[in-house]
């Protein structure tokens, strides 16, 4: 005996749906009751009053998109199914484009497509809009789908199909993406890796949230194949770079979504670089979030594509940082031997630069590090040494770096007993601003202080150097992100 179907399920719709229909019933009516019967959201509801699947209505609606010019809608199954739930989890926000074509694919008007929380959740200007738009002309009553198409022979027949491909081709022809546009949207992506390097982290997130938005908006819209891998480079990087931040900032679960949907964009887009770059962000956010084996694994796998810049450099100091922090000498000293042939072995420029770039003086930082966890403070002071005389001839200072490089050289001073030498290079961390005071710095620092004075712990020296460095980390950038009232996630 087959168990009855779940209210809602295909066959009460079916049933209902005709049902309606042999009584006179509009659409409206049938979208209503369906809402109400079977608590759809309002856009599933008109969906399932055409009796659409997910795949028909996307194609509904990518079809009538392309008679507005520069607001054509690329849609596909997974996407509506997304607009259908949002503001629920797992959602995506309709644009204001694609609102317009759902209501013209459903007959009905974008009102009847909205109910409270979809006013509630929609941005002001997007809502102000809507109510304030001019009226169309013949709103469609009937969509077009449903009124039998004429009984076509002959040349009617070829002519009319010649007609379907035209207007096929006028769609796929149409772009809402140029290419001097793509090359504006990397040239401000370069500009923000680069800005992190020396800008305080929170006003510079809030660009690069707003810059993510807008590529992702062009995705949303129709353009080239080529046009749309470049936009997912573009969200690609920009993914990365709000993961690099959000670690930086202390969130490293919200740094390990960033970094997954970056890879998705790699991904998509088929981009080497992009992997790899996604794989090093990911490797720091194991790694500080205390997952190793994780952070060593992300760093080889980004090791395996063939790339032109940097990462590979970058790549090879995480895992020797993640080795050592595991006290694997033999692993970390061989992993920092293959720092240098990846270094000798690059190819060309960074394509991004900035924080997605490691320049010798960031890759003497880690090395510095990593010796210090093997046991080796000559070896690491030599390179936190090498390390700050470089970063004195480099075209820009990363004050993040800088402040980890003389951590480490405080760190190999106390190693060797030289207290004096500790304190005058911790002087130039301590004098930080509290916006510059990342969670890697803060963690170190944390570290460092656990360690001071242990001969002499109740020495004056270290005392008041323990206090000091209790004080820079109470008053953080990560301390101040976790105070501030929440303005919504990113």
């Amino acid at each position: 005996m087959n168990a009855p179907s779940k209210p809602g399920s295909k066959a009460d719709r079916d049933v209902l749906r005709q049902d309606m229909t042999v009584a006179g019933c509009t659409l409206a009516d049938i979208a209503i009751e369906m809402r109400t019967r079977f608590r759809m959201r309002p856009r599933e509801a008109w969906r399932h009053a055409h009796g659409w699947t997910l795949q028909q209505a996307a194609d509904r609606i990518t079809q009538v998109s392309t008679t507005r010019p520069g607001e054509s809608v690329a849609a596909d199954a997974s996407l509506v199914g997304k607009w259908e739930k949002w503001p629920g989890p797992s959602s995506r926000r309709p644009s204001l484009p694609v609102l317009l074509a759902m209501a013209e694919a459903f007959a009905c008007g974008v009102e009847d497509l909205l109910d409270l929380d979809d006013r509630r959740g929609l941005p002001k200007a997007d809502l102000h809009l809507l109510i304030h738009r001019p009226p169309t002309v013949e709103p469609p009553t009937i969509p077009s789908s449903i009124v039998a198409p004429p009984e076509l022979a002959g040349t009617d027949l070829v002519r009319f199909a010649a007609d379907e491909s035209a207007t096929w081709a006028q769609w796929a022809e149409a772009s809402n993406v140029g290419d001097i546009a793509l090359e504006q949207l990397m040239a401000e992506t370069r500009a923000l890796a680069s800005d992190y390097l020396t800008s305080d982290p929170v006003p510079l997130f809030v660009r690069t949230r707003a810059l993510r938005d807008r590529v992702f908006a062009l995705l949303e819209g129709h353009q080239y194949p080529r046009q749309s891998a470049d936009l997912y480079v573009a969200a690609g990087y920009l993914c990365g770079l709000l993961a690099w931040m959000s670690s930086d900032l202390g969130q490293l679960r919200d740094a390990d979504t960033q970094g997954r949907t970056a890879w998705l964009c790699a991904e998509l887009a088929g981009h080497n670089d992009l992997r790899a770059w996604v794989l090093s962000t990911r490797s720091k956010v194991a790694f500080w979030d205390g997952r190793l084996r994780e952070a060593i694994n992300f760093a080889r796998h980004g090791a395996t594509y063939q790339t032109t810049g940097s990462v590979a450099v970058l790549l090879s100091c995480q895992e020797a940082d993640a080795w050592s922090e595991l006290g694997a000498q033999d692993e970390a000293l061989a992993a920092l031997a293959r720092v240098e042939e990846a270094r000798a072995a690059m190819s060309g420029a960074d394509e991004i630069g900035g924080i997605f770039s490691c320049l010798p003086a960031r890759q003497e930082n880690y090395a510095a590090a990593a010796q210090l966890r093997v046991g080796r403070p000559a070896e690491a002071l030599r390179s936190a040494d090498k390390a700050l005389r470089l970063l004195a001839v480099q075209p820009v200072r990363a004050y993040g770096t800088e402040a980890q490089i003389h951590i480490s050289q405080a760190a190999a001073h106390l190693a060797t007993g030289e207290a004096e030498g500790a304190i005058e290079a911790l002087a130039p961390v301590l004098a930080l601003p509290p916006d510059h005071r990342l969670a890697p710095v803060t963690r170190r620092l944390g570290e460092l202080r656990s360690g001071i004075g242990r001969p002499n712990a109740g020495s004056t020296a270290a005392v008041g150097l323990r206090q000091a460095i209790e004080e820079f980390c109470v008053d953080s950038a990560p301390r101040h992100l976790a105070l501030s009232p929440g303005e919504g996630s990113a």
